[in-house]
């Protein structure tokens, strides 16, 4: 699985313009071949910072990802942005859930 997260600072006047645009985006998103998930989050701190978070099955489905005109329409989002965007795409190999929570504290008798 690879998660793909982008953090971006929009100026104030743009911020609706960029929220519609990575709307719509994760809108279409969610019905490409492959898409586990896309998010839009805001940061309660700082107001006009926002972040898309796709979770992609392989790196053949998030390259068609961003081979496509949605990708450019985001793209265009991204060049609104007061900052240079934080980009990152993390592989992920595996994951486990609340049961490394219980198996931890279990193990220093916590629980």
């Amino acid at each position: 699985m690879i998660k793909a997260t982008i953090r971006m600072l929009m100026p104030p006047q743009k911020r609706g313009e960029g929220l519609k645009i990575i709307k719509s985006v994760v809108e279409l998103c969610r019905y490409d071949p492959g898409c586990l998930g896309c998010h839009i989050y805001s940061d309660l701190q700082k107001k006009n910072v926002l972040m898309l978070e796709q979770a992609w099955r392989s790196e053949e489905d998030l390259n068609h990802h961003i081979r496509s005109e949605e990708y450019l329409n985001l793209i265009l989002a991204l060049e609104m942005a007061t900052e240079v965007p934080e980009i990152r795409f993390d592989v992920i190999s595996h994951s486990t859930g609340i049961d490394t929570i219980e198996k931890v504290r279990n193990e220093v008798g916590v629980l």
